[in-house]
């Protein structure tokens, strides 16, 4: 028996390679899973990779649509009969430029996405939570949640802001048995980072990809996988001391 066994999840940002990992990791655990994302296509292409048979939904919302929220929320609720556990994963990189070029729209943008959009869906999942008497919610930070990087001021406020909501909400949330914690992911060799990368050096992706990686002390990637691990047990009951924390997943970066 899985260790998310009856438990059903909901995944924001489920189309990104850390979301579908995570899907994967929960339906392999026992948990059915609602994935979310804006894109319908992606959705149904991600679906499909998975591959299973039962236990497995999809809602098409953006996380920063609230009445969308609410209503992948309820779709939930009616496919699954209730959430137990809500990663709030959807999020955005941004451009990456110097502070004072941005644009009122570009600064908000990030932040509306990776804050406001995971206060939403916390927001619409903890009702549903209290009345199966608890659950599990995780919250996709970042390494720019706890130290800061130049030319990507949005991104760091909005990470930073990602981890104090966690706190203040897990301490709302402490006596009614719904655990919120963070993940910090580091550099995760998937989408994201070649974004970033080809950001920071259009003409040299390839030293930049190597740069990044001799600064890790690990000395290598992370994969989408190990992160949907770590999540998978930050939602189980295997975590459940465990409420308020932002945890590390960078393989040694932030600790020098």
């Amino acid at each position: 028996m899985g260790k998310l066994q009856g438990k059903t999840a909901i995944i924001t940002g489920a189309t990104g390679g850390i979301g579908a990992a995570t899907a994967k990791a929960f339906l392999r655990e026992g948990a059915n899973v609602m994935l979310v994302g804006r894109s319908a296509e992606k959705l149904k292409e991600t679906s499909t990779q998975l591959s299973a048979r039962q236990g497995l939904a999809q809602y098409v919302a953006d996380a920063t649509d609230e009445a969308a929220t609410a209503a992948s929320v309820e779709a939930t609720i009616k496919a699954f009969g209730g959430v137990d556990i809500l990663f709030a994963n959807a999020g955005t990189e941004g451009l990456l430029k110097p502070v004072e070029t941005y644009s009122m729209t570009e600064f908000e943008q990030v932040l509306h996405t990776n804050v406001t959009g995971v206060w939403l869906s916390m927001k619409h999942c903890i009702g549903p939570m209290k009345k199966r008497g608890g659950g599990s919610i995780i919250a996709t930070a970042s390494v720019a949640g706890v130290v800061g990087f130049a030319n990507s001021a949005p991104y760091i406020a909005s990470k930073h802001a990602v981890c104090g909501l966690v706190k203040g909400v897990a301490l709302e949330l402490a006596g009614s048995g719904i655990r919120v914690n963070a993940i910090a992911p580091g550099a995760i060799d998937n989408r994201m980072i070649q974004s970033l990368i080809s950001q920071l050096a259009p003409g040299n992706t390839g030293a930049m990809r190597e740069g990044i990686q001799a600064s890790i002390p690990m000395k290598r990637y992370g994969a989408n996988e190990e992160i949907a691990n770590f999540v998978a047990f930050l939602a189980s009951d295997e975590a459940s001391y465990s409420t308020g924390a932002v945890f590390m997943a960078d393989g040694g970066l932030t600790t020098g």
